[in-house]
This record gives C-alpha cells, structure tokens and sequence, in this order.
C-alpha cells in the first residue's frame, strides 16, 4: 500500500501580462493493487468549539486539543470525499454538501474536475450516512440529481430513519433542518437510490460495515478484501476521538453507542494496520491507527 499527495492545479492566462489562477487542489492517493482511492475536498466546516467539547471534561479537552493545534474558539474539519476507481467503476463515497450547507463547502465538481472528471462520469455513490456534508450534493440547484448515470446506495437502517416522519420531533431542535433536508433529498432520489445491510458486498471490492452511532445507520467500508477502510464520521476528528475514543461525543447522534463503536474500530484498525480513511482526518484522511498509551494516535499518510 502507497500513499502519495500531489497538487492539481487548473489556471488560467488572462489577456496579455495578466495571469488568474484558479484553485490548487490536493490529492491524496493509495493504490491497492488494481484499486485507486483517491480523497477529494468538497471543502471545510464551520463549527463552533462547543461542537467538540460539550459537556466533555473541558480543562482535559482543551489541553487535547491545544497539543493538536485546535485554536480555541472554532473548529474548521476538512471535508473528504473519497474517490474509488476499480475497472470501469468510479465510486464516491458520499456526495458532498452541495451548494446550500455552508459556504465552506460544496468544492466536490470543482475537484473533479481537477482530475478531468465530470458528475457524469461517477457510476456509483456510495453514502455512509444522511448528514447534509455527507447527502445534500446529491441533488443539483434545480432539485435534480447531479449524478446521473450513477447508482446510489445508502444503508437501509440509515434511509429508514430519514424517512419515518417521527424523526424531526425525535432528533432535537438543533438538528431538525438535517431530518428536513436529508427526507427532501431522499425523495428527490427516488427509485434511484437503492439500500443495503450490513455485511453485504455493495459492489465488488466493497463490503459494507455497520458503524452505528454517529447515526443510527451509519456504515462503513471495507475495501479490497479489507485492505483500508472508509470510515465515514464513525471515527470523526483525529485528536479527541483517537486520545479518548472512550467519551460520548456531542457531535454523535447516539453518543454512548457511537462510543463504543469508535473504540472498537480504533482497536481493530490498530491491531490489523490496515489503513484508514476518515471523512474529517486531516491529510485528506488517509493514514493509520497506531496505539498511544491509553488511548490511540492518527498517523497520516502511512
């Protein structure tokens, strides 16, 4: 397995002297054997502190974060959308937050493009969960599918949830727009979006890995015959969920559940080194679990 990061950059020459230079792009890549995983920024959030520490230990959080580099105040996670090709299947792994989340994010056409590659040419989208950095992308600004030679597949446990009309009234004031958002974008989905359990194998190569907790139906990927994982928010930033997997998050919808599956996944990555690939890790979310003490370390890039 290599991971290599390299810059794509697009300009253009303005008349005479004048040169506009468009956005530089990172890529970062692992090869596994005929398999291509490449992340994507679809761009960052914006979050206030609260969104990791809540009601957590705050003087142990805080020192936690101070030695990552966390500057108190605000958080701004990456956005990782990853990039499977194998044959002539081009996978995405979540579709982004599209033009109508945050203005920090929505990037994801523009990376494509990076990489000549258009919306028409993904064959499949492959979600982990319905938040609206992980769903909203899937639906254009005219309420039309962006992707629209491609399959789409999400966990039936995770659809489910969006759908049940007591979602909104069960999952709190301040995440009401998500169950608005994520029902809207399901149902302009239609017959094109297609469910799964967990376990089953959603393309070849790719078998699906219930990962609950974050959101009741959230899932994960084994890739290659469980050469790396993509693990979606099931493993959410990399100093505070690696240092103390253990705490109940508060950006989990189940936090004691998404607890516990966060530790499990940490133990095994750790003990099998199978690669990583996290959804808000940064250096584009590739890297290793590596055991720390009583807790664990994010190691990118190897």
């Amino acid at each position: 397995m290599r991971i290599t990061r390299r810059k794509v950059l697009r300009g253009a020459a303005g008349f005479g002297a004048t040169v506009v230079f468009g956005r530089a792009w990172a890529a970062t890549e692992m090869d596994l054997g005929d398999l291509r995983i490449t992340t994507l920024s679809d761009g960052h959030l914006q979050l206030p502190e609260s969104f990791l520490i809540g009601d957590l230990p705050q003087d142990e959080a805080r020192a936690i974060l101070d030695a990552a580099g966390v500057a108190a105040g605000g958080y701004e996670p990456p956005c990782n959308v990853t990039l499977l090709r194998s044959g002539e299947d081009v996978v995405l792994f979540d579709a982004g937050a599209g033009s109508t989340f945050m203005q920090s994010t929505g990037r994801l056409p523009e990376a494509l493009a990076a990489l000549d590659l258009s919306p028409d040419d993904i064959t499949h989208v492959v979600f982990t969960h319905g938040h609206p950095d992980h769903l909203w992308g899937a639906i254009d600004d005219f309420d039309e599918p962006l992707f629209v030679n491609a399959r789409h597949l999400i966990g039936r446990i995770e659809r489910d949830y969006w759908v049940d009309p007591e979602t909104p009234e069960t999952i709190g004031a301040e995440r009401q727009s998500f169950a608005a958002g994520a029902a809207r974008r399901i149902e302009l989905l239609a017959d094109r979006l297609e469910t799964f359990e967990d376990g089953d194998e959603v393309l070849p190569g790719v078998v699906a890995r219930a990962s609950f907790g974050h959101t009741p139906g959230h899932m994960s990927f084994e890739i290659g015959g469980g050469q790396a994982l993509v693990a979606g928010d099931a493993i959410g930033n990399a100093h505070l969920a690696f240092a103390r997997p253990e705490w109940p998050m508060p950006a989990d919808q189940d936090p004691e559940k998404a607890a516990r599956t966060r530790l499990a996944l940490l133990q095994d990555l750790a003990e099998r080194g199978v690669p990583l690939i996290g959804f808000h890790l940064p250096a584009g979310g590739m890297g290793s679990v590596k055991k720390n003490g009583d807790g664990y370390a994010f190691v990118p890039g190897r």
